[in-house]
């Protein structure tokens, strides 16, 4: 069985504790009808950071999400997402991540889970 992040083409560079950082290169099927990197790929390759993060602390599922685009990003560019935790509740957490191109920020990725394994 596949996971979504490999469809994509996203490689995990490292996971743990609150954290993640995933990488990309943007190919051909990730672009939309004006060339660039469809919002779905950038949006798909941080939800991938904000899943690992956030579920490294025990199970979690989202309840609210946001992505702001930036800037666009074209074929054979590879951006990078990282993610941070910004709090962690007993029962919420809440994520940013921030995908890069190089030391440009595209795309910004905020977003909230309710923890089912409470600490």
């Amino acid at each position: 069985m596949g996971l979504f992040r490999e469809t994509l083409g996203v490689e995990v560079l490292s996971a743990g504790e609150g954290r993640a950082h995933l990488r990309a290169a943007v190919r051909p099927e990730h672009l939309n009808l004006h060339g660039n990197a469809h919002g779905g790929f950038l949006y798909g390759l941080a939800d991938e950071a904000f899943a690992l993060a956030s579920n490294s602390r025990g199970a979690a599922v989202a309840l609210s999400v946001h992505m702001q685009y930036l800037r666009p990003v074209f074929e054979g560019d590879v951006v990078e997402a990282e993610a941070v935790e910004e709090h962690l509740g007993r029962r919420v957490a809440s994520y940013r991540v921030e995908v890069r191109r190089g030391g440009d920020v595209v795309a910004l990725f905020t977003g909230t889970v309710y923890r089912t394994e409470g600490t």
